[in-house]
């Protein structure tokens, strides 16, 4: 194994590119240290994958209890309303569109959970513990009926769900929330502010995000193209700003780096030079102006690191990722784009392109929006959860080839959003809520099984006390602390990083849930 001390001129290149950093540079040199020796012992290559789910999914009806006390309780809250959003019951057959259904007594359309047919069983390799106070004797679950290519992920082993995960600063129970007496994270049930708690460990205003921060720590696997290191297809992501690292924005075009128009014609302003005169002009580093001449590396940088990527697109591993199959919306029948695939296709190319840029360790952020269904939810969200089915069946698929390697191994997905949404239905929808459910997808995953603690099902009524739910809103059991340590550690990162990362992580038990 070669030395993992960073040597005088690796030491010196740090430093010049921090000397304006101020206060942040000692913190900053200490994370590219520690990063210079990770990456001096990790010479294979992983990737974790953020997908980020916009406006907060109702994960209600994502993964679903289905012993008959979770499921009573949860249809009679959920069956209910001017379009009801409870689902079908397993093995319940879809009912044509016209005709009754037996279960509810309602008249079919294809925008009505009785047209899709029942959820669709899982069963977790290890028992779920049964939850105090109900009359279960056993516990059983399913996915939404629009979420089949999952379902076989899961069964495959390739796909874990982690329960009731939010934000949370030392475990809380309900008496404890309801007596404010242990800490909170702030702004609770705010989109803007849970979206960045969950990205970055802060409300809105936080300038680092934990993808960034890993990324800064393990940077120098990456040598010269540390650039390449956070990589977001769904614009500027708090998740992807590290201190040292400054996030790497692609489209999803097949030559997905963002050129400068003009740069390279041989007609710009109707003469052959033009092109390469404003190329010089804008790179330019001449000037006294310190701000000119800083905006001129960064602009050179960006010209020559679009070369680099668009050039390893082409090359036939990357150009070699198939595109998506189509997308058909399952409750319209109608065609339609599913941008979470498209992004996970430019993931994939990056992927295969990994060895032609030279780098060992890569954060990606995808997202899809559209998830903030306080009406017409059976309509919005279910086409959601089924574009995010096609589009992870397709990225498991795109990575098991790349180069003649299944790198499936090497990556792992893991879905993110705001929070989840009241267990009670507003008469079409949901409101806003905490803890919610997450799939987390790789061939290094330990799929086929739940993790962490599946909450209690159903709301205070009649007598009955949910201990994991207050107001409609579940009550995290799982910190996003543990949920991303986990990854992290996978990822290369070492327990006392993680700490400096996330600093509530030492409050919670266990740090690492061991899904991957």
């Amino acid at each position: 194994m070669k030395s993992s001390h960073i040597d005088r001129r690796e030491f010196l290149r740090y430093g010049s590119a921090l000397g304006l950093m101020g206060a942040a540079a000692p913190f900053a040199l200490q994370m590219a240290a520690v990063g210079s020796a990770v990456g001096q012992a990790a010479p294979d290559y992983k990737a974790l994958v953020c997908i980020f789910l916009f406006g907060g999914n109702d994960a209600n009806n994502m993964v679903l209890a289905t012993d008959s006390d979770s499921w009573n309780r949860y249809f009679a809250t959920r069956n209910t309303g001017d379009d009801p959003i409870a689902l079908m019951p397993v093995g319940t057959a879809a009912t044509p569109v016209g005709q009754t259904n037996p279960v509810t007594g309602r008249v079919s359309d294809a925008a009505s959970p009785e047209a899709w047919g029942g959820v669709l069983p899982i069963s977790p390799t290890v028992a779920q513990p049964i939850p105090a106070g109900t009359n279960a004797t056993s516990r059983t679950f399913a996915l939404h009926p629009f979420m089949a290519p999952l379902q076989t992920l899961f069964n495959q082993r390739r796909l874990a769900v982690v329960a009731n995960v939010g934000p949370l600063i030392q475990p809380t129970t309900k008496a404890q929330y309801q007596a404010r007496s242990v800490p909170l994270p702030f702004n609770l049930f705010s989109h803007n502010d849970q979206q960045s708690v969950w990205q970055a460990g802060a409300i809105e205003g936080v300038r680092e995000g934990w993808g960034g921060r890993m990324g800064d720590m393990l940077a120098s696997a990456n040598g010269g193209a540390t650039l390449f290191t956070a990589i977001s297809t769904a614009g500027n992501a708090v998740f992807m700003a590290g201190r040292n690292i400054i996030q790497y924005q692609l489209t999803t075009a097949a030559a997905p780096a963002l050129a400068i128009n003009g740069i390279a014609s041989n007609t710009l302003f109707a003469g052959t030079a033009g092109g390469a005169r404003m190329r010089d002009i804008i790179q330019d580093s001449s000037p006294a102006s310190l701000f000119a001449a800083d905006y001129a590396g960064v602009v050179s940088r960006s010209i020559s690191s679009a070369a680099t990527v668009n050039s390893a697109f082409a090359q036939p591993a990357a150009a070699a990722i198939a595109a998506p199959p189509a997308y058909t919306n399952p409750v319209t029948g109608n065609a339609e784009a599913n941008t979470l695939a498209t992004q996970l296709q430019t993931v994939a190319r990056m992927v295969a392109a990994s060895s032609t840029l030279g780098v060992r360790r890569q954060v990606f952020f995808v997202s899809l929006g559209g998830w903030d269904t306080h009406d017409f939810q059976n309509t919005a969200q279910s086409n959601l959860l089924a574009k995010v089915a096609h589009a992870l069946a397709y990225f498991d698929t795109a990575l098991s080839n790349i180069g003649g390697q299944d790198r499936r191994r090497d990556v792992t997905a893991f879905t993110a959003s705001d929070f989840s949404r009241t267990f009670q239905t507003n008469g079409d929808g949901t409101d806003h809520a905490w803890g919610s459910h997450h799939f987390v997808l790789g061939g290094a995953v330990n799929g086929g099984n739940i993790y962490g603690q599946f909450p209690t099902v159903g709301v205070d009524i009649g007598g009955f006390n949910n201990p994991n739910m207050v107001s409609g809103a579940l009550i995290p059991t799982t910190s996003v602390e543990q949920y991303a340590a986990t990854m992290g550690s996978w990822f290369g990162v070492s327990d006392a990083q993680l700490d400096t990362i996330f600093p509530n992580l030492r409050n919670f038990t266990p740090r690492s849930l061991g899904f991957v």
